[in-house]
């Protein structure tokens, strides 16, 4: 019991000793008689410290890393974002400008051949089976569009219209195997029938067995009484090859299309013949265009 009780005794005084302690080196501040002491066990305990600090550093700075790669994340997802819509953006201006070139290439064609038409829009394309080549626009009755007009676009003849609606019209494609328009050779002034082939070049019958004709030649529209369904000197097409003569008395030629059928856009209906039929057309892009009507 005597132990129990002085050792109780001894540490109730220090305690208070060190209360003591406390309170004068905190009232001291740097002059407390203890500054000494305590710098000493700084510099003992120093190193230590920056130990166990260096060695948690990397965790703070795992955190802080993650936290700056969600902050990068996002960044890099806004400038993809802003990236994907400046390209839809340029894509849209590239689409403009295609169709206006389209267009301005249709209207000289229009003009060349003094043509009045109506301008569209393909916005339906039909079936290919068995060889139907048709499409949609978005003109028609309404638009003064009828049966049996020429369809052109810049780079030439894309068809002939076949059925109305109100507001909508569907083309025959000159490349359907039961499309056949009157042709005349630019430079002979030969006459033949082209047919179209589907994915093929237009097989082309000239009249004349004995024709003189060579790839590479320029093949327009002959035309039809009143325009219809055909306007004269639409370009046709360049001649592909050209099937020995046998002495029959028409020859055979294959031209390939000017018109690209798999990729119209813009086209152009003729609503109105020229008032003096041309024989030929020899430079279809180098007159004025006609406005669109």
């Amino acid at each position: 019991m005597r132990d129990t009780r002085e050792s109780r005794l001894l540490l109730v005084l220090l305690v208070a000793i060190a209360f003591a302690l406390i309170t004068v080196d905190i009232r001291g501040g740097e002059q407390s008689p203890l500054d000494g002491a305590r710098q000493a066990a700084a510099s003992a305990f120093g190193p230590v410290e920056n130990g166990v600090a260096a060695a948690v550093d990397p965790i703070g700075n795992a955190i802080g890393a993650v936290r700056e790669s969600g902050e990068r994340h996002t960044r890099i997802g806004e400038l993809e974002r802003e990236n994907a819509a400046l390209k839809q953006r340029l894509g849209s201006d590239d689409r403009t400008r295609s169709r206006a070139a389209e267009l301005d290439r249709m209207l000289k064609t229009a003009g060349a051949g003094q043509y009045a038409i109506k301008g569209a829009e393909v916005i339906a394309i039909g079936a290919a089976q068995g060889f139907s080549w048709t499409v949609t626009i978005d003109a028609g009755r309404d638009d003064g569009i009828t049966r049996d007009m020429t369809v052109i676009n810049g780079d030439g003849l894309v068809g002939r219209v076949t059925t109305v609606g109100p507001s909508t019209a569907t083309v025959l494609l000159a490349n359907d195997p039961d499309f056949t328009v009157g042709t005349r050779m630019e430079k002979t002034a030969e006459l033949g029938f082209a047919t179209g082939q589907g994915d093929r070049a237009l097989r082309v019958q000239l009249l004349n067995g004995k024709a003189e004709v060579k790839k590479g030649d320029r093949m327009v529209t002959f035309g039809s009484s009143g325009g219809r369904p055909f306007v004269p000197g639409v370009p046709v097409g360049e001649v592909d090859r050209v099937e020995p003569a046998g002495g029959d008395l028409t020859r055979v030629v294959h031209v390939r299309p000017y018109v690209g059928f798999t990729k119209l856009d813009i086209v152009g209906v003729v609503v109105q013949p020229p008032l003096e039929p041309k024989v030929t057309m020899r430079s279809p892009f180098l007159t004025s265009a006609l406005p669109l009507r």
